[in-house]
């Protein structure tokens, strides 16, 4: 590992990300439960409440609480940019985060318009005050490494499909979903795929593989460069979206062009790294490269199939993309925090990374969630599949959250005991 250009001494406390990583898979495991009791028929409508409610629980619950959770630490650590009270920030977005998810899962299965109005309030003031402290720190950078300009980037995209999601969940307190509410979905949910969690998981590879994999580093015209491609041919997809929906083909061949090319790039990358270990990340790394390959692909021609398969590109990309980086990155970063707080406090006798996750139990959860990906997709053609899929999902989701408790348990067993250096003799004194 390579940990060249990190701002260590500005990491914020521990429990500031590790809440949002505990809390993930458990909406995780939420998504699962919904999909083991709905109809299968229901699940295959994009527009349905199911299958709008088990969406987010996966997109806020599971994705959104990483991605934030990651920007908790990586802003100040990767890229230099302390978020004012992060403390404060952490704790009570997380619980607005949270209430609000809650609240709009009872509001979407239970139709209750109270319920919409509570999720509302909390997600927006969760998401907002969260991403507004986000943004104030990384207006004090002075260095706009590629990073960088792809976090602020797709925190301008986060804070749009924001926006629209607000809008849309108000939109369901009325008995009509109109063709106008249908196209802000559209964009609401490609730019949430793409603009936000595609670009934030683009930059954060810039530094995430050559630092933890020891992989080459990226070439400057892919650093500089495929962000803004991407940004502008989502700018030309909303356009044509809106005022010349039949020449949308063109702006997606673009967008997936550039999404194909960098999961090319990663999946070589990988194998010319320096250490070539393999672990249970690398396999996560290689699974995303594929099923974004074939997302991005199945996307581009959904036009000709009538948005026949929209929900299997969500499954390929956010599920088989998405969430393998952001699987692969918890058993990754969950470790590394534990030993760098431990060390920075000055225990030395602690397990390694790669000794606080039990390997056999990651590698079985890796595969779990292998099937039931493709169990979702196959579950078109045999709804029986289904079932055993949300059965596989939700398996994958408690080994998940086992995974990453280990190292936390790990953590506070240590901070009972005295460490082998009091770090605090070198610490200085106002």
């Amino acid at each position: 590992m390579e940990l060249n250009g990190l701002s260590i001494d500005q990491a914020p406390p521990i429990s500031a990300p590790v809440r949002f990583f505990l809390t993930a898979p458990i909406f995780g495991l939420i998504a699962g439960i919904i999909i083991l009791f709905s109809d299968s028929s229901a699940l295959m409508n994009r527009y349905s409440l199911e299958s709008i409610a088990i969406t987010h629980s996966i997109t806020i619950g599971f994705l959104g609480f990483i991605m934030l959770g990651a920007l908790t630490q990586m802003l100040p650590v990767l890229v230099g940019a302390k978020m004012p009270k992060v403390v404060f920030v952490a704790k009570y977005s997380f619980l607005l985060l949270t209430l609000g998810l809650i609240f709009m899962i009872l509001s979407l299965l239970k139709h209750n318009d109270i319920y919409i109005y509570i999720s509302m309030l909390s997600l927006g003031g969760g998401f907002f005050m969260m991403l507004g402290s986000m943004a104030i720190a990384l207006k004090r950078v002075n260095n706009y490494t590629p990073t960088v300009k792809a976090i602020v980037t797709s925190i301008f995209f986060a804070s749009t499909i924001i926006a629209m999601g607000l809008f849309l969940l108000y939109s369901y307190s009325g008995e009509n979903i109109s063709q106008y509410q249908i196209i802000v979905a559209n964009i609401h949910s490609v730019w949430a795929i793409f603009g936000f969690g595609g670009i934030l998981i683009i930059g954060v590879a810039f530094q995430v593989l050559p630092m933890f994999y020891v992989a080459p580093k990226f070439k400057s015209f892919c650093k500089k460069r495929v962000v803004w491609l991407i940004s502008t041919g989502l700018v030309l997809w909303l356009i044509l979206s809106i005022f010349q929906e039949e020449y949308t083909l063109f702006a997606k061949a673009w967008i997936a062009l550039f999404f194909w090319a960098f999961a090319t790039t990663v999946w070589l990358k990988l194998n010319k790294r320096r250490r070539p270990i393999t672990d249970v990340t690398v396999w996560y790394w290689r699974n995303a490269s594929i099923f974004l390959t074939l997302g991005a692909f199945l996307w581009i021609f959904d036009e000709y199939f009538k948005h026949e398969y929209i929900v299997m590109v969500g499954i390929l990309i956010g599920g088989g993309f998405i969430m393998s980086i952001m699987i692969g990155m918890l058993y990754k970063v969950v470790p590394f925090l534990v030993w760098f707080h431990l060390n920075g406090m000055g225990y030395m006798t602690i397990p390694t990374m790669n000794e606080m996750i039990n390997k056999n139990l990651s590698k079985l959860q890796f595969i779990l969630f292998v099937i039931s990906i493709v169990g979702f997709i196959f579950s078109f053609y045999s709804p029986i599949v289904l079932k055993i899929s949300a059965l596989s999902f939700c398996i994958s989701m408690i080994l998940l959250e086992y995974n990453i408790i280990s190292p936390i348990l790990i953590y506070k067993k240590t901070l009972k005991s005295k460490p082998d250096f009091d770090m605090s003799l070198f610490s200085q004194k106002d």
